[in-house]
């Protein structure tokens, strides 16, 4: 048994702002390189510093839009806002904010082939721009080899 590594960039269509759940895009791609594994960790960063990932529910769409309703609360946007950068819009420096909170990466466990994710678990991209395009995501997967 070795151990090897693996790593791809995934391009993902561009999403409305929100939360989404991506479990499937990110991983369909690197099924083949994910299988490959016994043991190990899949690391997934996202390239962008206006989205951001997360691990949450991926059964009830209603958690994904509750998230964007408590992120769009808590992060203040439009001309009352205190932001100094608003080179791209109003909607840029909360985008940056919001990334920074969620965070731009996830390290997950491999077992047996498969992400260790448990039933209820799903990856999201967390779309904090209004009119974004696609966005890129560096997954890498290493661990000891089947």
């Amino acid at each position: 048994m070795g151990v090897e590594y693996f790593q791809s960039q995934i391009g993902l269509p561009a999403f409305k702002r929100g939360c989404h759940l991506v479990t499937d895009k990110i991983i369909g791609p690197v099924s083949s390189d994910l299988r490959k594994i016994k043991a190990g960790l899949c690391h997934v960063f996202i390239q962008h510093t206006s989205a951001s990932l997360t691990i949450n529910e991926n059964c009830d769409p209603d958690v994904r839009h509750d998230m964007e309703t408590w992120m769009s609360k808590v992060v203040p946007e439009g001309s009352g806002a205190p932001w100094r950068h608003t080179d791209e819009g109003p909607d840029d420096m909360p985008a940056h904010v919001k990334a920074s909170v969620m965070g731009p990466a996830l390290s997950i466990p491999v077992r047996n082939g498969q992400l260790a994710l448990g039933t209820w678990q799903g990856i999201w991209l967390c779309e904090h721009r209004d009119c974004a395009g696609g966005r890129k995501v560096v997954v890498t997967i290493q661990g000891a080899t089947q």
